[in-house]
């Protein structure tokens, strides 16, 4: 299914960002009390690799908040996912278990039908990378694909004291979708990447 379809059926419902961010709360609310709870009962412990010291720019995290955005809502999510989706060398960096938060979030709050096609659209767009259970899964993914963007709706990731906590562990920049497209330049990206002139968009960000 094409992402201009897409788009069109998530149309049919209502949503706002608030929707968005009250469902990924929720659902990562209560994976955060299972996980604890099974530390507790195994007492296990899971060292943290430390952050690649040269990631890419041309490889971008989207939090679960704006994958589903970008889908339900629009928007400065879909102004920036359009910008992956149209060059061929960005890169969207995603675990298993962010498309997961994802997934559930866009049942919930349109249906579990627009979440299996938006599924099947994603996978063919990402690049998959595993990371420990119970890691953020937008931070993670960072982490271990080598990428040097994180967008997110969750303005508590996007503090100064949440930078700094960040930066200690993945050399990323986390930012609102709508900084990141202000901030994006084709052309002088391409050429740090890439090499050579910048031959413009290559992929219809609708298709």
């Amino acid at each position: 299914m094409s992402w201009a379809t897409l788009f069109e059926r998530a149309a049919e419902y209502e949503v706002r960002v608030d929707d968005v961010r009250g469902a990924l709360a929720t659902r990562r609310g209560e994976r955060s009390s299972d996980a604890e709870r099974a530390r507790d009962s195994e007492g296990a412990t899971t060292d943290t690799p430390a952050a690649d010291p040269d990631p890419s720019p041309a490889r971008v995290v989207a939090d679960a908040d704006v994958l589903a955005t970008d889908l339900l809502v629009g928007g400065p999510a879909r102004d920036a996912l359009d910008h992956v989706r149209a060059h061929s060398w960005v890169t969207l960096v995603a675990s298993n278990p962010l498309l997961d938060d994802a997934e559930a979030v866009i049942t919930t709050v349109g249906d579990a039908d627009l979440a299996a096609e938006w599924r099947g659209a994603v996978e063919d767009l990402r690049d998959p990378v595993a990371h420990p259970a119970g890691d953020h899964p937008a931070l993670a993914s960072a982490l271990h694909g080598d990428a040097m963007h994180v967008l997110t709706v969750d303005e508590g990731l996007q503090s100064a004291a949440a930078g700094a906590a960040v930066r200690g562990r993945v050399e990323a920049s986390v930012r609102s979708p709508r900084a990141f497209a202000a901030v994006f330049d084709a052309r002088s990206l391409y050429e740090a990447v890439e090499g050579g002139e910048y031959p413009g968009p290559d992929r219809d960000p609708r298709a």
